[in-house]
């Protein structure tokens, strides 16, 4: 598949779309929206609702989990014809938990251009208010469906250091969360996010058990869309970790952070990029 003679290639526009609240769209996405040639929608009864709130009047395809190998081809054919395609999923940014990688993938492959239109996004929504470590995330989006599977997989998360980012329909959201105290603790900290940016909006912190009871007593707990973020394993510093952390602190009263870096770095055998790290997550502390 190739342009015509002359012709160059339209633009893949990745939009993302409000979450709840229309006003969180950008003018940005507002303007990209109204002129491009094709809108490829995961939902197109809920795209045609948020362009016409928005006066747009564009051509829609569906593009979701269960067509996008076979519509693939269609929107390609568009793009090499030199016309503009927008895609947007039914909330938030595409291809987070979303459909769109084997479009994207095909347009890498045959190196067309491609453009983000940034804007809403659940996880990092939530994540922003949870009060948890934010300089390290891994968003895991939706866990296995099957109860077996699910804790099979949080297992393989308990230890892992990072804040987690999860995403939850409303029908496993209480499974969900006896799950993670069985695996996790009762103690666990947490943030449970509810219909965010939406007229109900809901936000329970505390551990894993807490957060339990709160959704539990909750009149409007078993309707919405949830978002998780949990804290990463806080285990101990290993000897050689806190060692490199004394020798840091000690350094960084009298040379800069680079210098204290290299020198602990000679000093405990740590490598000087983690060195690096740990002196300016100090540093920070100050």
């Amino acid at each position: 598949m190739s342009t015509q003679p002359g012709t160059l290639p339209g633009t893949l526009f990745v939009i993302a779309t409000p979450i709840g609240n229309l006003d969180d769209i950008s003018a940005r996405a507002r303007e990209t929206l109204a002129r491009v040639d094709l809108v490829a929608a995961e939902d197109t009864r809920r795209a045609g609702q948020l362009l016409t709130r928005l006066g747009c009047r564009n051509r829609l395809v569906s593009l979701h989990e269960h067509n996008e190998a076979d519509r693939v081809a269609e929107v390609l054919e568009v793009l090499m014809s030199g016309r503009n395609v927008a895609l947007i999923s039914d909330a938030g940014t595409p291809l987070i938990s979303d459909p769109g990688y084997r479009l994207l993938s095909e347009l890498r492959r045959h190196d067309l251009p491609v453009s983000p239109l940034p804007g809403c996004c659940a996880a990092v929504a939530a994540l922003s208010v949870a009060g948890l470590p934010s300089d390290r995330f891994l968003f895991e989006g939706f866990l296995p469906a099957k109860a077996g599977a699910r804790r099979k997989r949080l297992a393989e998360l308990l230890h892992r250091p990072e804040t987690l980012v999860l995403y939850e329909s409303v029908h496993r959201i209480r499974d969900v969360l006896a799950d993670l105290e069985q695996v996790f603790g009762p103690d666990r900290p947490m943030t449970l996010a509810r219909e965010l940016t939406k007229l109900h909006e809901t936000i329970h912190r505390g551990g894993v058990a807490d957060v339990r009871e709160r959704l539990a007593a909750d009149p409007g707990g078993d309707k919405g869309e949830f978002t998780l973020v949990i804290a990463g394993d806080a285990a101990p510093p290993s000897v050689e970790q806190a060692e490199l952390e004394r020798v840091l602190e000690v350094l960084l009263g009298e040379v800069s952070v680079r210098q204290a870096a290299s020198l602990a770095a000679g000093i405990t055998g740590a490598g000087r990029r983690d060195a690096y790290r740990l002196a300016n997550r100090i540093k920070d502390r100050e």
